[in-house]
């Protein structure tokens, strides 16, 4: 029946390894295109974390896709993975600002004692929004461990989830524009929902009712967050680069030409997945098999933007 409870306590081992070759893959190539302004353990940490950030934001808010009294269902169905991937986010956090605060202090990462990491925590902008995240992702697993499955909680586990991922923008390289910083803001956001819905998606929703039901309600978002991404990405390039020549004559530009090049190819696909996907799901014409390889397909090619944007926030 298409409003059976998926079996979602066994772990998808295959898809999450295959996430990390992807993540490991991309991080070398961006990090050989940014050089020398790039750090390869500085992007790889970055971009688990925030995968890891992005896969909590969609848990929390894939059960809003649903509808009646299949909502409870789903939100149940995602508060297991919920917790874990927030757990993850948590310990990918705290593992990225003990490298943050090492190359803040010009240190080696085993040589950051106590001392050093406390200042970099409440001295620095990138430490005090680094905690906001820490902050976040607990404040989610708990949630997802002993809050009820409500549509409230949803919302305002959703809210915590999208603040605790927004938080970092604040001190990065487009602070010192206003416009700039609050684009990157949005952009992240944005890149959250569409990206995070879809994995919760593929976590929680194993037979084609259930994805009839919620993948136009995601079709809808994620129309909505790429129209953002478009406009947002476009204020934050303008702000960043000050010649076209730039995109390929310094690190920076050529990770950001990278982006675009792979957002444009994401934009094509997500498309392609709206006019054909989409109406043979909403007419149980396609297979919970078929919707599980379209999402994976899809969630590949945004492990890779992602991950090149993780690049980005991190070149100088």
């Amino acid at each position: 029946m298409g409003g059976a409870t998926p079996d979602v306590t066994r772990p998808h081992w295959r898809a999450a390894v295959g996430g990390i070759a992807v993540i490991a893959a991309t991080s070398v190539a961006a990090w050989a295109l940014g050089r020398p302004q790039n750090a390869l353990s500085g992007t790889a940490v970055r971009a688990a974390a925030d995968c890891a950030a992005i896969v909590t934001l969609g848990l929390a808010v894939v059960p809003l896709l649903d509808t009646g009294r299949y909502r409870g269902e789903l939100s149940r169905s995602a508060a297991v993975p919920l917790a874990v991937s927030a757990a993850v986010w948590l310990l990918a956090e705290l593992v990225r600002m003990v490298v943050v605060s090492a190359q803040t202090a010009a240190l080696a990462v085993g040589t950051v004692g106590v001392h050093t990491y406390f200042e970099f925590l409440t001295h620095t902008a990138a430490g005090r929004a680094g905690a906001v995240s820490v902050v976040a992702a607990a404040a989610v697993c708990g949630a997802a461990v002993a809050a009820p499955r409500t549509t409230p909680v949803a919302l305002a586990t959703t809210g915590i989830a999208a603040s605790g991922l927004a938080a970092r923008t604040v001190a990065g390289h487009l602070t010192e524009s206003p416009l700039g910083g609050l684009a990157v803001a949005v952009h992240a956001v944005a890149a959250g929902l569409w990206c995070g819905a879809l994995v919760g998606l593929l976590v929680t929703v194993a037979h084609r009712g259930r994805w009839a039901r919620v993948l136009p309600r995601f079709s809808a978002l994620a129309l909505a967050c790429v129209g953002v991404l478009v406009v947002a990405g476009g204020v934050g390039a303008l702000v960043t680069v000050d010649s076209p020549a730039e995109l390929v004559t310094t690190g920076y530009g050529r990770l950001l030409t990278a982006k675009l090049l792979v957002t444009a190819v994401l934009t094509v696909l997500a498309w392609r997945n709206r006019s054909r996907w989409l109406p043979a799901a909403r007419g149980h014409r396609a297979s919970a098999g078929l919707s599980r390889t379209r999402s994976l397909v899809e969630l590949a090619v945004m492990t890779v933007a992602l991950t090149v944007a993780a690049a980005l926030a991190v070149t100088g």
